[in-house]
């Protein structure tokens, strides 16, 4: 009895085990993407975006990015604008992504990727005008991350050489500007990074609603980096003063100005699974294009004692049928 009672004992801790095992396989092996990269360029960006508001949605940029991207293999050096133009009057004369891409191998792919880069900077809002009045749009809802009025200026820096600790590339887009300039939240989220890094400075992490999108902020003000009030866990809305330009980091110190020059390092990883979070294998996106793109919608934003905050709204909302 007692031999019998091992050896179940034994049977369980085995099947237990064996489990655990399998799970772990299963874990490891999840399908997810782990490689991706965003070389749109802005003149098919603005092109798709341009279509995409004029028919209110009726025609996703991203599926029209997405198709091109497939057909190019990647490539967008081989991007012609006839091309776009073609897509465009394919979709609007009732033909269906679906059967456009039928047998494009790599459609669902480049759909996915870019789904994830780009799936919160367009639909449809309540827009906040001047005298108490508000407007439904259909447009960016994507901010340019530095305020309205303030001077900035940049290159495509992606990729560049960095040393300072150790030598590797640069995976952020650098927008110089003058110390104290607004920071603005891109997009809505939940803050989930807020603090020092010696790399950073001053920094600010904020994890898009759908989880793919998790922008990265630094080199934040001396002194006074923050917003007041801002915690890890809060929610902030795309157009929020979420901080303050400055130069801080490259120091194990806090709150020292390592930085030469001036400027907001703006970062946007894509997150495909947990997992890519804090590892070797996160996937940052060049952020070039996308910056020019937001230029236009830029946050106003006016003084409210040491601070600043934004001067108009913007409520996100999905229309009824019909609207």
């Amino acid at each position: 009895m007692k031999k019998e009672w091992k050896r179940l004992l034994a049977a369980g801790v085995l099947m237990l085990f064996t489990c655990v095992v399998l799970l772990t396989a299963h874990a490891n092996n999840r399908e997810f993407i782990r490689y991706a990269e965003f070389n749109v360029p802005y003149a098919a960006l603005d092109r798709a975006l341009a279509d995409d508001i004029t028919c209110k949605g009726k025609v996703s940029w991203i599926d029209v990015l997405a198709c091109l991207a497939a057909k190019y293999g990647g490539e967008w050096k081989r991007y012609k604008a006839a091309d776009m133009d073609a897509l465009h009057e394919q979709l609007h004369s009732g033909e269906t992504i679906e059967s456009i891409t039928q047998g494009m191998q790599y459609f669902s792919y480049f759909r996915q990727v870019y789904g994830a880069v780009l799936g919160g900077f367009v639909g449809w809002h309540l827009q906040e005008l001047k005298d108490d009045r508000w407007e439904i749009r259909y447009g960016l809802t994507a901010y340019s991350p530095l305020a309205e009025g303030y001077w900035y200026n940049d290159f495509d820096d992606f990729g560049a050489s960095r040393s300072y600790g150790f030598k590797r590339r640069h995976l952020g887009h650098d927008m110089m500007g003058s110390v104290g300039t607004p920071v603005i939240a891109v997009e809505s989220g939940t803050v989930e990074a807020l603090g020092w890094n010696q790399y950073g400075g001053w920094r600010i992490g904020i994890r898009s609603r759908d989880g793919k999108r998790y922008y990265y902020y630094a080199h934040l003000r001396k002194d006074h980096p923050f917003a007041e009030g801002l915690t890890v866990g809060q929610r902030v809305m795309a157009g929020d003063v979420i901080g303050y330009l400055g130069q801080t980091g490259y120091s194990h110190r806090e709150n020292v100005n390592g930085i030469e020059t001036p400027h907001l390092h703006y970062g946007l990883e894509l997150v495909f699974d947990e997992s890519q979070k804090e590892s070797d294998n996160e996937i940052w996106v060049d952020l070039y294009a996308i910056t020019r793109l937001l230029e236009r919608h830029r946050a106003t934003v006016h003084a409210d004692g040491k601070e600043y905050v934004r001067e108009y709204e913007m409520l996100l909302f999905t229309p009824r049928r019909g609207t």
